[in-house]
């Protein structure tokens, strides 16, 4: 599945452009988000976002570790961790930790989106600093939340660009609906139903409904 990301693009995007300039407030200087790897294994991450760009070794370092990833959210940890990466506990395959601390940053607070399946889209803020206080981290977590719908679906739309009636199709189809069903709602006939969920499906490259919606979750459509 080809689903190439323009880093600039999503760089000057007006939702990550105004959420950046919110987080140097808080002396938040890069931001990475880290998705499902739609046609890779349970715990395969990729890069969907980083900022600034030239960040993106570090980032795909990241996106490579098994830290956070699908054993983090198996454990009974919170979807929200803080961590100093210059004290963190360090193992054999921590290339990520030593590049970001090259690139001057020591502290990351990580926020997860849970997604079915036990994945989840994960937005990572590097500091410069070292947090002295939890409220800190509180905070960035709180900003996150806030604009992770908007953020979330500028992202996905970059990936799989479905139309309105393709989208309205695959949601009713998430929600359990029938073609038939769903023609009522769309006050189309069910042909035309069908031919919407095959279009989706061939941009989402699967061959049949259930995959389809699946898919369209993990990129972060639904």
């Amino acid at each position: 599945m080809n689903l190439p990301v323009n880093f600039d693009s999503l760089r000057v995007d007006a939702v990550l452009a105004d959420w950046m300039a919110a987080l140097r407030e808080q002396s938040v200087e890069s931001v990475v988000v880290l998705g499902p790897n739609p046609l890779g294994g349970r715990d395969d991450r990729e890069v969907l976002a980083v900022h600034p760009p030239r960040l993106l070794a570090a980032a795909q370092a990241l996106a490579q570790s098994q830290d956070f990833g699908a054993s983090w959210r198996d454990s009974d940890a919170p979807l929200v961790a803080w961590q100093d990466m210059a004290q963190a506990a360090w193992g054999q395959a921590d290339e990520w930790r030593r590049l970001w601390l090259t690139h001057g940053h020591q502290t990351l607070v990580r926020v997860a989106f849970s997604l079915p399946a036990g994945r989840a889209f994960e937005c990572f803020m590097f500091s410069s600093r070292t947090f002295t206080d939890r409220a800190e981290a509180t905070a960035l977590a709180w900003s996150a939340c806030n604009i992770w719908p908007l953020l979330r679906r500028a992202i996905a739309e970059q990936r799989v660009c479905l139309s309105p009636r393709e989208q309205q199709s695959l949601n009713f189809a998430f929600e359990g609906l029938t073609a038939r069903e769903s023609a009522a709602h769309m006050d189309c006939s069910e042909r035309t139903v069908n031919y919407h969920l095959a279009n989706a499906m061939a941009k989402l490259q699967t061959d049949n409904k259930l995959a389809a919606v699946q898919r369209a979750c993990w990129v972060g459509l639904i």
